[in-house]
């Protein structure tokens, strides 16, 4: 498969270079894709970002050098990457929970990250619901904050942040500034994404009259939208919808990441039945390097 090649090459040329400079831009030339489709698809995937998948490997070599010769800190430090052995011996701790200097004591616990690589996985046994959209431009207003991307962290912060703004009354002046009911669905975007955080707004299209006061605005340009729906099942878990957009559905499609904000859309479809919809931006993929 054309997809579990470019993928493991981008991840040869990430190995090869852990002691020197990893150019994004070039292990997303290798993938044939997009330098922020990569990243923003990477951690869907591994349950990791890519610099942080990166870090781990780096500190893990690290502590074996360290280990296993009478290299200098400083130097390792500089080898692979870090600007002071401060900084290096930071990040060392953080990841092994030693100093760097304590790995030639006898008995220390080290943690080793191994090498991934992508292997074909037998998935798709279940239906995706979704097509393709031009947008015209737009404009949403709402209440922000920052979401840490990367593995279970976004389905754990949403949801909280959700519940924090449905507690404290949000929810209820966001639908009142939008002249929605008062069980008026609203909506999300997410945007700012550069691989490790994002931000992310709860509210709606920007009424007629203006920003109301205290919220935050966000222009949409026009945009291509792949466009997911959970469909009126309410088993369909919007989560599940966001795994297997990156895990299944682009991997096999002739898109990729566009690099604009993204959507969950709520809908009342009446008589007690909602859904919802995630709206990816998207650009035709380019094969070539």
């Amino acid at each position: 498969m054309d997809w579990l090649k470019r993928m493991n090459s981008a991840l040869e040329y990430i190995e090869s270079n852990l002691a020197g400079k990893i150019d994004y831009d070039q292990a997303a030339r290798i993938a044939c894709c997009s330098t922020y489709h990569l990243q923003r698809m990477f951690p869907f995937i591994t349950n990791v970002p890519l610099s942080e998948y990166i870090r781990r490997r780096r500190l893990t070599f690290a502590a074996f050098e360290l280990q296993n010769s009478g290299v200098k800190v400083i130097d390792v430090a500089l080898k692979y990457g870090y600007e002071s052995p401060e900084a290096f011996s930071r990040a060392f701790k953080k990841m092994h929970g030693v100093m760097p200097m304590s790995v030639r004591d006898r008995g220390v616990p080290l943690k080793a990250y191994p090498r991934m690589s992508f292997d074909i996985s037998i998935r798709g046994a279940v239906e995706m619901n979704y097509r393709i959209e031009e947008k015209q431009g737009f404009e949403m207003f709402g209440v922000t904050n920052e979401i840490t991307a990367g593995g279970e962290n976004p389905f754990i912060e949403i949801p909280q942040f959700w519940k924090n703004c449905i507690n404290d009354g949000t929810i209820d002046r966001i639908r009142a500034a939008a002249g929605l009911e008062e069980d008026g669905e609203i909506h999300s975007v997410l945007f700012n994404n550069n691989g490790e955080k994002f931000t992310y707004l709860i509210g709606y299209f920007l009424p007629e009259s203006g920003i109301p006061h205290g919220y935050k605005q966000i222009r949409i340009s026009p945009q291509t939208y792949a466009i997911f729906t959970t469909g009126l099942n309410p088993q369909n878990d919007i989560h599940d919808i966001w795994r297997r957009i990156s895990s299944e559905w682009f991997p096999t499609s002739d898109y990729e990441y566009a690099n604009g904000p993204e959507f969950e859309m709520s809908y009342n479809r009446g008589n007690g039945m909602y859904e919802m919809e995630v709206w990816i931006p998207v650009v035709k993929r380019v094969e070539s390097i």
